[in-house]
């Protein structure tokens, strides 16, 4: 799944300002400016479009960690792992929302998809491991849909 479309996902699912992605991705040791935010938040056939970096990506994920749950200064900003992959996406919004492998199942079922519990742990295995199984869009684009189901419900 392109990055760009994760981004918009999670600062609509969060109701995030432009200042407030730029201060998550500080917090993670990476500076932008609103334009260039801007410009990662438009869609494809729009004019000023530009696809967001693999590195921008990983400093906004590990920023998302630091706004969500805190962070500790007595230890250092963890290295980004590249290239993002919606393995590595999918980890970092667990971490980040403090979810565990039913919750998970509960989010994609919410939207009507069935993944088994350890279809989602060989989601979370190491590349090269036997059991490793790459996150699909598909699996990415339903899990956004229900986290921010979750997150933000709609006002009935």
């Amino acid at each position: 799944m392109m990055n760009n479309d994760v981004l918009r996902s999670i600062r609509y699912m969060l109701d995030l300002s432009d200042a407030h992605l730029i201060e998550i991705l500080a917090s993670a040791g990476e500076s932008a400016s609103v334009e260039q935010v801007q410009s990662y938040l438009k869609k494809e056939e729009e004019a000023g479009h530009q696809p967001c970096p693999d590195t921008v990506m990983a400093h906004f994920l590990n920023g998302l960690i630091f706004f969500r749950r805190g962070r500790d200064e007595s230890h250092p900003v963890p290295e980004i792992e590249l290239p993002v992959t919606n393995n590595i996406i999918l980890k970092k919004l667990r971490v980040a929302f403090e979810l565990k492998t039913t919750d998970i199942q509960e989010i994609l079922a919410s939207v009507d998809f069935r993944i088994s519990q350890p279809e989602i742990g060989a989601i979370f295995r190491k590349p090269g491991h036997k059991n490793y199984r790459p996150c699909g869009d598909q699996v990415m684009r339903y899990f956004l849909k229900g986290l921010t189901q979750r997150v933000r419900p709609a006002k009935a």
